[in-house]
């Protein structure tokens, strides 16, 4: 699954002087020192996600962050897991499209082991046949769920529609197909291709003074390879819409998932895009979408919309959920919010709500030093200067009605990519035991447009 960060500034400026910290093993760190809580956090990513997948065996790199803290070194599962639960450390790994993240959590008086114990599980994980298998059990029966799920299969088939043979459309998780075939050895390949410290990205909250975060980076991570060896990843456009795909599955909720191409993270237009996705589907309660099509018309369960940037693509992606007799009507509904705000923009008063509730939330968004770690984290993967977060409140008032209108044009100006995952329109009446005579919603024989896929699509290899 895609998913976007969100964009925050500082409660305080005194919580978030940030240092830039170069260990003397050359590993560099974004370091806040915050003794309120007597915690470290530290978030960190390795370029090179599951877009390192070999093609016929996705899911590999989702595995390999299942399996780290499953036995390392010397510590079986039960050994290396009593370990943490003795000291309360938390160590979290999970794959993006474009990252391998991690994360560790732990008060001070437990730092060092907690950092030995992340170093390991770094250095030598022992893919034990058992432990994979367990592993590999448990990612076959979240797919096999999957591939029955109306959200899941519509957003598998979002990726694939807009991303063609990129890797970005292949599932992180893999496939029911793939999954069997993935072995040790490719586990084991992963690790050593993708985790190196050339593409290693480290954020670091706490109260431990600088030169005691250097030396647990060093001790940590300074024994790892020197250069990553990552298969190169081509730049690409998610397909332009519109276009529209209808999956038959017999569920009561008809889910709808709809996008196209956005801007990226690197380019002007990127807080313009963000701020007027904002005002029509990223402002929760307060959108246009959630206004006019749930709370207006009572169509559906729920609306929204998010960027998402990658580190070669980027994308606006939204979802709904409706009664399936009102599939129809819904979309409707969604297409005409999307071509308005595109010819005509937002209104002053929306932009500079817009704006003022940006500025006001950050306060919440980094009310914690995990979620300053990772926002700290992401702004290095963003590629943007470390005294960004001092400056976003200005980069968000320069954004003028203009550039609004802009981006939104540039967004939603070409309309809709959109997947429908339900019943058809007339199963869905006869599920509701509809009256004979009654018509269905405006534009329900519409829904079926674009051909039509099998519920298992995502359940076969992709070489399949």
């Amino acid at each position: 699954m895609l998913a976007s960060p969100n964009l925050a500034t500082p409660r305080s400026l005194d919580r978030t002087r940030i240092k830039r910290l170069i260990s003397s093993c050359g590993i560099e760190a974004w370091f806040v020192q915050d003794s309120t809580v007597p915690l470290i956090s530290m978030e960190y990513a390795f370029t090179g996600g599951a877009t390192q997948d070999p093609a016929q065996k996705p899911g590999v790199a989702h595995m390999v962050s299942g399996l780290l803290k499953e036995g390392s070194g010397e510590f079986d599962f039960k050994t290396f897991h009593q370990r943490l639960d003795r000291r309360a450390i938390e160590l979290q790994f999970h794959a993006t499209h474009d990252h391998f993240h991690g994360a560790l959590r732990t008060v001070e008086d437990s730092a060092e082991e907690a950092f030995e114990l992340l170093r390991i599980a770094l250095t030598s994980p022992r893919f034990e046949p058992a432990d994979v298998e367990r592993n590999r059990a448990a990612v076959l029966a979240r797919l096999r769920h999957d591939s029955t799920d109306p959200s899941s299969l519509a957003r598998r088939k979002f990726l694939e529609v807009a991303f063609g043979d990129h890797p970005y459309a292949r599932p992180i998780d893999g496939y029911l197909g793939s999954v069997p075939k993935i072995e040790a050895e490719d586990l084991k390949g992963y690790v050593r291709r993708v985790i190196a410290k050339d593409t290693l990205k480290i954020a670091v909250v706490g109260g431990v003074d600088p030169e005691a975060v250097c030396k647990l980076l060093d001790k940590t991570f300074g024994s790892l390879p020197s250069n990553a060896e990552a298969m190169p990843v081509a730049d690409v456009i998610a397909s332009k819409p519109p276009q529209r795909v209808f999956i038959q599955l017999d569920v009561p909720q008809t889910v709808v998932t709809f996008g196209g191409p956005a801007v990226r993270r690197s380019e002007p237009d990127f807080m313009p895009a963000y701020i007027v996705n904002h005002i029509l589907g990223g402002g929760g309660l307060t959108s246009r979408l959630f206004r006019e099509v749930r709370e207006k018309r009572g169509l559906a369960y729920s609306v929204g919309e998010q960027l998402v940037w990658l580190d070669h693509s980027a994308m606006f992606l939204g979802t709904s959920g409706t009664c399936a007799d009102r599939a129809g009507e819904t979309v409707e509904e969604i297409e005409k919010q999307v071509r308005q705000i595109a010819g005509e923009g937002p209104t002053q008063q929306e932009l500079e709500d817009a704006k003022s509730y940006l500025k006001g939330s950050q306060l919440v968004a980094l009310n914690t030093s995990s979620k300053l770690a990772r926002t700290l984290l992401q702004h290095q993967l963003d590629k943007l200067p470390i005294d960004y977060l001092e400056n976003q409140n200005a980069v968000v008032d320069a954004v003028t009605l203009e550039d609004a209108k802009r981006a939104a044009q540039r967004l939603w100006g070409g309309g809709l990519l959109t997947i429908i995952v339900g019943r058809a329109p007339k199963d869905a009446a006869q599920a509701a035991s509809v009256p004979s005579g009654t018509t269905a919603p405006p534009g329900a024989d519409q829904l079926d447009a674009g051909p039509t896929t099998p519920p298992n699509l995502f359940s076969s290899s992709p070489s399949a």
